[in-house]
Formats: structure tokens, sequence, C-alpha cells
């Protein structure tokens, strides 16, 4: 027996193991112990966590104790909620030229909080499997918001597939976790050692009572007039904003992103003394996807006036532009590639888009001119009609450039609006609204062929700031439920906002009493920034109404809507973090850009029309007392459904006596008012005295009584045993009563709850009256 000595490296750390080898002829035996220690220790001594106070309340963030074999992992906490954050990377690169963050179920997602999160709430899902399933639209628009705040800061060049995954691990209802989600995810990258140029803080900023308050409770969003998420960088640079507000000033709103952008300040920090301490190293990839500098010289020798003609020429559109830019490669391409034979080809074509950009930004900066002949400040040029077909609600095309949207408005019962779920809402879902914005983008909108998805990520978000530019001016206390739906015909450039300006104009043609007009304009941003620090940004110009092209090659598409006086809804995409400065003159040419698209609307129609059209629908309110009520809904709701079916009205309950009726069309209304008086009609019933004396037909005998009536058309009441008899019976067989027969019965009245008849046969036992009352015409002298 050999006695060996071994440090074998395991996932979990080392093992140092002592091995005991035994030869048995041709075979040998290891026999071995030894104790694992692991990289981390013992778990309550590896987490490390700091406490940042922003606003009134203390933010946690921790690491170290869960899900130690991401790169990266961080639990962010307010209050009782917290999520837990994971961020993973892989070493070999993906075979495409864009970032791709990703989650287990789609390649383009990667933000995983699944749907009907209901145990960090301590509730069961309700569906038939009880488990989580797909994502809720709340859950795809908190990703998209993430994404836009993480991907800025991912180096040029780093290809690599990202997993950022968001795990919600309990909820109180009073702390939003989205702003957690975001945190986290920057402190998970920074301690990774995935390459990020982090790290980024953000915060939600609302305006309670005039006040500007950091991360406000749910209690206090729902007294809130503003409700945006800041993501900052160092430098105080902002990174990302998301906003919707009640038409509130410009100058308010610029106030709120420089207090949100100073409060995020300690964030930043507290992550960075985080990162510091108990961070990994950074890895270091191979930047890839980039042609070497002689291959882009040469590329640029053979192509870079030809680029520039097409750039120039403002006759170009959106498709003959793009055709004539893809020409200039396919005329040099084969030289460039006969001149580098070992040169990939897909780096030879990347070297073409490099030099494409470069040319395409530098007559931008250095000359103030647009590819299509537009000045830095103007706006394509905007048509607008209304009341396009009759039979509609309302409907309006908008047309700007080349960005075209029909938007339409259904109007409907209030039981048709959207009804989520109370553990949705705890987690920023919304209980019920009577507006919605639909927006759809088919693929012919650009010239293409493809699958119409529906409801995809993109479309999803664009339809959200769509309406929340919008929802601010909407009565809440409208009758109807609206439904306006926008879809984009033509698209180069903007169709979200497209979407805003016709959906303004579609309920104002609806009849819709806006607060006001909304219209929305984008601001692109080129930049030329130092290649070492994408924070020095040495040059720059601002675009307004910004075109497919220039969102694609600039940096920054920044949609803000509003009415006149104030701001209703802000959403930005950037590249890079920009510095505050920019921002504010973004939102002052986009208040300008804003100001001159609705004096062109109103050109068409400046408020809402003072009547609905007269197809258009209308709600009644209808009375039906107590003891009709019955009658008038029918067995298991059989008469109201039947109503719906014969006249299209939608009857629903108020209250005990009262019932709302919403008819599409006037018509309609006129013929479910015929029917309700008809079925009315038949069930009135003459006047009863009380305590007069009646003759009742029994119509069914029932183990606990009699059901009789007093005339034709009355519903059967109820005559218990204990009111058949002056004695004791169980049931009514005893009295030898059978359906059919006659009796003699008092009426006492109706109950004041349910509205049933009080009738008594025992009360005539005892020696009794005169003249008793026949309800079918004949009246018989019983002294």
């Amino acid at each position: 027996m050999e006695k060996l000595s071994i440090c074998s490296k395991w996932l979990w750390g080392q093992r140092s193991i002592t091995c005991y080898k035994i030869n048995f002829g041709s075979y040998q035996l290891l026999l071995g112990r030894g104790k694992k220690t692991s990289p981390w220790g013992n778990i309550s001594d590896a987490a490390s966590s700091v406490d940042i106070e922003v606003g009134d309340r203390v933010m946690t963030v921790s690491s170290g104790k869960m899900a130690r074999f991401a790169d990266g992992c961080a639990v962010s906490q307010i209050g009782n909620t917290s999520v837990l954050v994971t961020a993973v990377s892989r070493r070999k690169a993906t075979s495409s030229n864009f970032i791709p963050l990703t989650s287990l179920e789609n390649l383009y997602e990667y933000f995983r909080w699944t749907t009907d999160r209901r145990r960090p709430a301590g509730r069961i899902p309700t569906n038939h499997l009880r488990r989580e399933v797909g994502q809720s639209d709340v859950e795809i628009l908190t990703s998209r918001m993430i994404d836009r705040s993480i991907r800025p800061l991912f180096p040029k060049g780093y290809f690599y597939e990202t997993q950022v995954m968001c795990n919600l691990l309990a909820v109180d209802g009073i702390n939003d976790p989205d702003i957690l989600c975001v945190n986290a995810a920057s402190a998970a990258l920074m301690l990774s050692d995935i390459p990020w140029h982090g790290p980024v803080g953000a915060v939600r900023v609302g305006l309670v009572e005039d006040e500007l308050v950091i991360n406000p409770t749910r209690y206090e969003m729902k007294n809130s007039r503003l409700n945006m998420v800041v993501t900052g960088a160092r430098k105080s640079h902002i990174v990302m904003i998301e906003a919707s507000a009640d038409n509130i000033l410009q100058s308010d709103f610029l106030k709120a992103i420089r207090f949100g952008l100073k409060e995020m300040q300690a964030i930043i920090q507290q992550l960075e003394k985080l990162a510091k301490k108990f961070g990994k190293e950074k890895r270091e990839p191979e930047r890839l996807f980039v042609p070497s500098q002689e291959v882009i010289d040469e590329v640029r020798r053979l192509t870079e006036d030809h680029y520039r003609e097409v750039y120039t020429d403002t006759t170009h559109d959106k498709i003959s532009r793009d055709e004539a830019a893809s020409r200039v490669r396919e005329e040099s391409l084969n030289e460039v590639l006969q001149k580098f034979p070992t040169e990939e080809p897909f780096l030879v074509h990347e070297a073409f888009n490099t030099v494409a950009k470069d040319v395409f930004r530098n007559i931008i900066l250095e000359e103030d001119q647009r590819c299509d002949g537009r000045g830095l400040t103007d706006l394509r040029d905007v048509s607008c009609e209304v009341d396009l077909f009759q039979p509609l609600h309302g409907s309006a095309l908008f047309q700007r450039g080349q960005t075209q949207c029909l938007c339409t408005v259904t109007f409907d019962s209030i039981d048709a609006a959207f009804k989520g779920n109370p553990v949705a809402e705890l987690m920023g879902g919304v209980r019920e609204k009577n507006f919605m914005l639909h927006y759809e983008f088919p693929p012919y909108a650009t010239n293409e062929t493809g699958r119409m998805s529906g409801g995809n990520r993109r479309e999803l978000g664009h339809g959200a700031l769509a309406e929340k530019a919008l929802f601010p001016v909407v009565p809440h206390d409208f009758p109807f439920t609206i439904r306006l739906t926008s879809e984009v015909l033509e698209s180069n450039g903007s169709s979200s906002l497209a979407s805003a300006c016709g959906g303004s104009l579609a309920l104002m043609d609806a009849g819709v009493p806006l607060v006001a007009p909304v219209a929305g304009v984008a601001i692109g941003l080129v930049t030329k920034t130092d290649e070492e620090d994408s924070y020095a940004i040495k040059d720059y110009k601002l675009l307004t109404d910004l075109l497919g092209i220039e969102d694609y090659l600039g940096d920054m598409d920044f949609k803000l809507a509003g009415t006149k006086k104030g701001i209703t809804a802000l959403q930005t995409d950037l590249k890079l973090p920009v510095p505050m400065k920019i921002i504010a003159e973004a939102v002052q040419q986009a208040h300008n850009g804003k100001n001159e698209i609705l004096n062109i609307m109103a050109s068409v129609i400046d408020k809402s029309r003072e009547k609905r059209k007269e197809n258009g629908p209308v709600v009644e309110k209808l009375e039906v007392p107590m003891a009709k009520r019955s009658k008038f809904v029918g067995m298991g709701g059989y008469n109201i459904k039947k109503l719906r079916l014969e006249t299209g009205v939608t009857i629903s309950p108020i209250d005990e006596t009262h019932f709302s009726l919403f008819a599409p069309t006037p018509t309609a209304m006129d013929e479910a008012k015929e029917k309700i008086d008809e079925l009315l009609k038949e069930d009135r019933e003459p006047e009863l005295d009380f305590g007069a004396i009646y003759t009742a037909t029994i119509v069914e005998v029932r183990e606990f009584g009699v059901m009789v009536t007093l005339y034709p058309t009355m519903q059967p009441a109820l005559l218990h045993n204990s009111q058949l008899d002056q004695r004791k019976i169980s049931h009514p067989s005893a009295l030898n009563l059978e359906v059919g027969q006659q009796i003699t019965v008092k009426f006492f009245g109706r109950d004041p709850v349910s509205g049933k008849m009080r009738l008594s046969r025992k009360a005539l036992m005892a020696p009794a009256a005169t003249v008793i009352r026949n309800l079918t015409g004949q009246e018989r002298d019983n002294s």
C-alpha cells in the first residue's frame, strides 16, 4: 500500500485529499479522505452588504450568500421587498455583432421575472398548473427599462452572450421592485468579472403635493403627478430616463431629473466601494468584429466620396437611400476582398459599416447638414386627417415624413375595462383602467415580409409610451371604455410618437373631452467622443424629429410628448452616458418641436367634438323595483344575455335597483328599451292591500312549503310550512294540498330586504273575515 498526497481543484473550491493506493494484481484501488474548503468560507462569513440611504429610506445591497456559481450576484432590498439578480457571460463569443443579453426562453430577452409571481406576495397562482408561467406586460416593460440602463456601458466589441436574470424574492406591496432590479443588476455586473463600465444607480422620482420625493411608496404614487425613473452613471451622467407625468411644466420636469441625478450618486459611490472590496478582477476578452485599420483605410479610400454623395442627396427616401448605400458596397467589395484575401468576409463588411457610419456622422457634426436636407431643428412635413370612416367612433391618419399611423377609437361598456389582479398591482401593475392603446407594427411598414406576431417586446414598449403620453388628458370618469388602436402603415423613425399624435386626433374626432391635445417628437444625438473615455464628449449635435437611419447611426433616441402647457411622457434610449446639459437642451428642443406639431394638428381639429357621432354608443340608467329584479334578470341572467344577443346591448348592475345599459348605437338602445318595457309590462302586478285576503293557486309542492301565485303573471311565492296551518306541519301533503288547488291566504306586504311577498294561511285559521278577494275576477262571500 502506497500513501499519496493529492490536492485537486473541484468546482466548489479546493479539496486536500490524502489517498492510499492498494494494488490487486493488475487493478488499483484508491482510498482517501479529505476536508472540503470553500473559497467563500462559511455562508454567514462570506456575505457582504452595504446600506445606502436613498431619500428617507435605506436600500441594502448584499452579495456572497446566494447563487455563488454565477459570475456576479446581488440581492437588493428596500423595506420588505427584495430581488435577486444574477449575471453570467460566456467565455466564447457569439456569431453576431450585437450584445445578446438573454434569458432561458428567448435569445433576445434577458430579464427573467415570471408573470403571476404570487409566491413573493404569499399567494398561489390561479392558473390550472398552479405555477408561474410566461411574462406579464409589466415585467416585459420593466425588462426593457433595465436593458436600457445597463446596455450602454458594455465595452465596444464585447459580443459575448450575457445573461442577466432578475428574480423577485419578496414583495411587501409598499415598495416597487423595478428600481431594486436596476440597482441589483448594476451591483451584480460590478461584482462579476464581466467587462462593464459601471456602476449605475437608479431612483424613482415622484411629485407629491408639489414636493419631489425619492422612491415614493405605492400609496404616495397614487397622489403623485410624476412617475420618473432616472438611471445615472459616474460623473453625474445620465444613462436612462423613463417618465409619465400629469402634464407638468418643463421647469418642474428638469428639476426632477436633476434631483434624481443628485440622489443616486450615493448608490454609485457605495457600489464602487462594494466592488472594490469584493469584486472579481475583470476578464480581458478579445475585441471581436473589429476590422484592421488597413482594411478600413482601403474601404475609406474607395467609398468615402460615394457615401458622401448618397448621404447628401436630399432626393432620396428611406428605401432608395438604403439601396444606394448598398450599391456603393457592392461596387467596391470585390476589389477589397482581392487586396485582402486572408481577411474574413464579415470583417470586410464591418469595415464598410464603419466608414459609412463615420461619413454620415461627420456630415452632421462638421456641416450641420442632415441626409434629407433639413436643418438640425427642422421637422419633416406633417399632414393630418380625421373622420376617415363613418362607421368608426373616431379615426385619424397622421403622416410625418415617411412615418404614417392610422389611429381608430372604439367605445365599449365600462365592463370591458382592463382588469388586473391584486397581486399584479402589488408588483407595479394596474388594477383597472378604462383607456387602452394598442400599437401594431406590421412588416409591410418597412417593406418587409414576416409574421404578425402581435404583442412582441418592441410593440408593447412603443404602445406603452404612446399610452403614457395620452393617459393624463383622457377623463377618468368617461362613461365608456376606450380602446385606441394605432396601426403603423409606414415607418421611418418615431412611430410611437406618431401614434401619440394620431391618437390625440382620433380621440378628439370621437368626442372624448381631452384636457388638451397631445403631440410628441423624437430628438437624436450625434457625438464625437474620446476613444478611451466615452464620458468625454468633445462635440455633439442634437437632431429634431429623428429619422430611422439617424436613430441607427446616432447615439440617442429621446422621445418626449406633451401638451402646449407641459410634459406627459418621456423615454430615452442612449448608447453612451450623457451629461445633464445635453438632456436639458434636448428637452427644450423637443418642447419647441412638439408645439410646432400641435399648431399643425390644430389646423385640422383643435378641440374635441362637442357631440359624439350619431352612430356612436349610448349609455342610460334603468331602475327596476326590487320585486321585479329576479324576473328582469332571469334565471342565471338568461334575460340579460338574451337581450345582448338580440340587440347588442350590455346590461350591468349598479346596485340593487339600478342597471346600466350600454348600446353600440342609438337604434340598438331603442330596440332594447322596447323589449325591456314589454318584459316589465308583463310583470305588472295589481295593487295589493296590506292585510287583505286573496285566493292563491298552488303551482308547486315542495318539502318545506308550497309555491303559490295570486295572479297569472306573478312570480311564484313561497308559502312556508309554518304558515300553512296552526298545527306543526312537516310536509304539505299532511293537509292534502295539491298542484292546481286554490287556497285563501292573507297578504302582509313584502320583505324589506328581499322584496318577496309575505303570505300566511295560518292567520286565517282563526274566526275570520268577510270578503275574500279573488284576483281572477270572482268574489265570494265567506261569512
